[in-house]
């Protein structure tokens, strides 16, 4: 059986070191809820008022805690982002049927497995290259991008992932379970890793016929 994955801190980008201030822990809390909404339903008005319900429904006996704050913001975002993903397509977001393993380019669901650094993903994510990543999680179905972004991003284990998208991916979403989370994250890095072996090719070539000008 496959391992929880062991991505830093659980998640593809590290937390950034929280402030000792109330208010800068908020507004730095708050820039990476808007990442980590725009991932999972896309840029604009719908991500910043996902940002608002996301705060103002965490749970405030936590707030004293930056880290569990942080958590419990999350998790109010990840639950009011599947809200709208299932109203958006009620069948977006059902659980598979009969989901078998796949033949993929990896066993587990590690970064190493599927032969991903860190580095990799966080340009990929946040950095330089972010415009090609969010291309490239555009094009996954509602799903894998979710479940993706649920466990890569926003660091939760495949039976807390498995837990949201049941409760709040609608009608057809009570059957996810965490080995089925684990699937289809699976899937998900083999079209990351194949993404970044693509670009990795396309580079070399422009490089090469830079170099015969």
């Amino acid at each position: 059986m496959s391992q929880e994955s062991n991505l830093p801190n659980d998640s593809l980008i590290p937390p950034q070191p929280i402030p000792a201030g109330m208010e800068e822990m908020f507004e730095m809390i708050a820039a990476g809820l808007y990442s980590l909404a725009s991932m999972l339903v896309g840029e604009g008005e719908e991500s910043e008022r996902l940002v608002e319900t996301a705060i103002a429904n965490a749970e405030e006996s936590v707030c004293h805690d930056p880290q569990e704050a942080r958590k419990s913001i999350q998790r109010a975002l990840a639950t009011a982002a599947l809200d709208l993903l299932a109203q958006r397509g009620p069948e977006s977001l059902a659980a598979p049927k009969g989901l078998a393993p796949a033949a993929s380019c990896i066993e587990d669901d590690s970064l190493a497995s599927a032969g991903i650094s860190t580095e990799e993903l966080q340009r990929m994510i946040g950095g330089p290259e972010r415009d090609r990543g969010r291309k490239w999680l555009a094009s996954l179905p509602t799903a894998m991008r979710s479940v993706f972004v649920l466990r890569a991003v926003a660091g939760f284990t495949a039976a807390e992932a498995a837990a949201l998208l049941e409760a709040h991916g609608g009608p057809q979403a009570a059957g996810w379970t965490p080995e089925a989370v684990r699937e289809v994250f699976r899937q998900g890095l083999c079209s990351l890793a194949s993404q970044l072996i693509h670009a990795s090719g396309t580079g070399d070539r422009k490089q090469g016929t830079g170099n015969r000008e």
